[in-house]
């Protein structure tokens, strides 16, 4: 009796240290992504032109959606690195499918991931011809000034804008200005936030 609880034991903690080992890989492989995500875009260097980043960023969100379909993505960091990767989506779906994992991230303990919920929600709300509300956005069309419009400025209070990690109004104020001048602004996230 002993010898079979015993072997029962062994093959559960096999079974255990298995199951960590391939999420484990997983998480590695997302955080991966999500890294050449960000290497795209210029982040630590040089970025890439734009159309190749188009094409880099499908198969990213393609191997994404495999793992999340599969019920991969188990950590609070699985989840805000595939937000990031579906805010670069194309569509209103993967905005939106973007601030349910962020989202997701947040309820799972990830604080850092309380601004990219913040962004996809507006991002979302842009690609469906609606006015963002916490002002993460800004934009530019063709040779036009930089501008975050549509917004609406009183939905929410700066109080709970600071709560998401997202500046105030005068903060975004002076960042938008910063824009203007094209440079990219220190004051896009308040002191103390990461994304």
């Amino acid at each position: 009796m002993k010898a079979t609880i015993w072997i029962c034991f062994l093959a559960a903690n096999a079974a255990v240290g298995a199951f960590a080992r391939q999420n484990s890989a997983i998480s590695r492989e997302v955080h991966e992504l999500y890294l050449e995500d960000q290497k795209d875009r210029g982040v630590g260097g040089e970025s890439l032109p734009w159309d190749k980043i188009e094409q880099r960023d499908l198969t990213r969100r393609t191997r994404i959606h495999e793992l999340l379909s599969a019920g991969a993505l188990q950590t609070a960091e699985d989840f805000h690195d595939a937000a990031f990767i579906y805010q670069h989506g194309q569509t209103p779906d993967d905005y939106l499918l973007a601030h349910v994992l962020a989202t997701v991230a947040v309820q799972k303990g990830d604080s850092k991931s309380l601004w990219i919920s913040a962004a996809t929600l507006d991002r979302y709300l842009n690609s469906i011809s609606q006015s963002q509300v916490f002002g993460t956005q800004y934009h530019s069309k063709d040779d036009s000034p930089v501008t975050q419009e549509p917004y609406n400025r009183t939905l929410i209070p700066d109080h709970l804008r600071a709560d998401f990690c997202v500046p105030s109004l005068d903060q975004q104020q002076k960042n938008l200005a910063e824009f203007k001048a094209g440079k990219y602004p220190a004051g896009i996230l308040p002191p103390g936030c990461t994304r």
